[in-house]
């Protein structure tokens, strides 16, 4: 009889404790901690946890860049069935300020140097949560007993990562045990090379925490028995020293490898350790799939595509379909990944032929549970079992998904995502806006580039400068404009709705498809 597959935080943590106790499960900055190690450190963050009042289904927060703090935390109150709910530290005090009240968090962690950006959102909340220093954790830890504990299950909600919503205010997307790591299972029986981890690796942890790529990466980790190198955010020399720590694997959007590759160091660094580059948030242009071959010649690059939705990757273009000379393929996100179903359907919902535009959606048992609190938008993504991505697909006949463009209008810049309306909605304000659209424009370093396009109010001129510093102070400096456009009329459709297809055009002009 086979053994139950592994379904939850609690039995991994358990079970590498028992088979691998001296081998390590985190490091930051040279501290490690094993296994072993970790297991023990884990029952007293639970036990720190209960003494606060925290159980099942109760909101933790963080609010800090990446630390092996974050991830201790995390891991144990997933054990405990409580949820992480991982802040972007790039956010403006009132988006910190709106996710905690909308997550209801008893706790807020912080990472260290955040206390003054905390005391200002929780400044702006009516009934703030708690404020824990990492110092003022760190001690309360030590002081906790590690006596067991009810541990969660498989379909207990773990994790509530927040994606910037369409409407103007983040949604918190519901993912549980079960989501994280039941797509473990039908990939280790496909057996897939990049499926197979053997004992002694190791994978960088250095795309933001607030993300399912910096995260998910924690969780794969973990879920494999492998050794974490969490860094605080992301740096070239820091993916450098990466390789030199002997990293076996690493997750990185296509602008940031671009940086590492190119870095005076990546001609003198060791790479022979890597296995696999796994990338995504957009295609790899050709001229870079070379210079990162060149640089890192051992490893197999996969291109990874999903959402916080589908907790990460639902499709993938494996290392055989990466091609020097340039395919077909390469300009696809792959196919579907084993465990998940995919399909392009039209607006009547009904499948439509390979080769026909229509939305992606998938199938899948990492489509998380729901948005949090939000009935509605839940069931108009979620039907049967089947999440709307909200992206324009063709699928060719071997499966190849083939992006074309965001039903949703969603800019991703730098592997951020960046939604037009909430932009939108923190320009308006401004004295001399009197219609906003805001767009995505090829950019070489970022994929895409933010720009407003302003129709100025009657009588009124619009000092573009002056834009962009009101935006700045209202929303993370990742969603504030590279440039502006003044206009003198904004295209609007019979029904009257912007339309940003036609703002759009001239500047991708010549381009395949309209993401970069």
């Amino acid at each position: 009889m086979s053994e139950e597959p592994k379904l939850s935080f609690d039995q991994f943590i358990r079970h590498w404790a028992e088979d691998r106790p001296d081998n390590i499960a985190m490091e930051q900055d040279g501290e490690a901690i094993s296994f072993g190690e970790f297991d023990t450190r884990s029952r007293k963050i639970v036990n720190m946890l209960k003494a606060r009042g925290i159980a099942k289904g109760d909101r933790v927060a963080w609010l800090g860049k990446n630390a092996r703090h974050y991830f201790e935390l995390f891991y144990s109150a997933a054990r405990l069935g409580a949820v992480m709910v991982p802040i972007g530290w790039r956010l403006a005090a009132p988006e910190i300020a709106y996710i905690l009240g909308d997550t209801g968090a008893n706790l807020l962690f912080l990472g260290e140097g955040f206390e003054e950006l905390a005391d200002k959102a929780c400044g702006q909340m009516e009934s703030p949560p708690e404020v824990v220093s990492t110092p003022d954790a760190l001690s309360a830890i030590e002081a906790a007993s590690d006596d067991d504990f009810e541990p969660a299950g498989p379909d207990n909600a773990v994790l509530q990562l927040y994606t910037s919503g369409t409407t103007g205010n983040p949604k918190g997307a519901v993912l549980t045990n079960r989501n994280l790591f039941s797509l473990r299972v039908p990939s280790q029986e496909e057996g897939q090379p990049w499926s197979h981890f053997d004992e002694d690796e190791a994978i960088l942890v250095c795309m933001p925490c607030a993300h399912i790529g910096g995260t998910g990466l924690g969780i794969m980790a973990m879920g494999s028995g492998i050794r974490a190198i969490v860094q605080e955010e992301f740096t070239p020399d820091g993916v450098l020293d990466g390789f030199e720590q002997g990293i076996t694997r690493l997750f990185i959007v296509p602008a940031a490898l671009q940086m590492v590759v190119q870095h005076p160091r990546a001609k003198t660094t060791d790479m022979s350790a890597i296995k696999y580059v796994l990338y995504g948030a957009a295609p790899i242009p050709l001229d870079l799939l070379r210079e990162a071959v060149k640089a890192i010649p051992d490893a197999g690059f996969l291109q990874c595509y999903g959402m916080t939705e589908t907790t990460g990757t639902i499709a993938a273009l494996p290392p055989e379909d990466h091609d020097l000379e340039g395919n077909q393929r390469m300009k696809s996100a792959g196919k579907a990944v084993p465990g998940v179903e995919l399909k392009v359907v039209g607006e009547d919902g009904g499948e439509l032929p390979r080769g026909e535009v229509g939305e992606l959606i998938c199938k899948s048992p990492s489509n998380m549970d729901s948005y949090w609190n939000l009935p509605d938008a839940t069931e108009s993504s979620l039907k049967d079992g089947w999440m709307h991505t909200g992206d324009a697909a063709y699928m060719d006949e071997d499966g190849y998904v083939y992006i074309q463009d965001r039903m949703k209008d969603m800019i991703i810049s730098g592997g951020e995502n960046v939604y037009p309306a909430q932009v939108e909605s923190a320009i308006y304000g401004h004295p001399c806006v009197g219609e906003v659209a805001v767009i995505g424009v090829p950019d070489e370093t970022w994929g895409e580039a933010v720009k407003a396009c302003i129709v100025a109010k009657p009588g009124m001129e619009v000092d573009t400068a002056s834009v962009i510093e009101w935006t700045k102070e209202r929303l993370a400096g990742f969603k504030v404009p590279k440039s502006i456009d003044v206009i003198d009329v904004m295209p609007r459709n019979a029904s009257g709705k912007i339309l940003r297809k036609d703002l759009r055009a001239p500047y991708w002009e010549g381009r395949e498809r309209q993401v970069n």
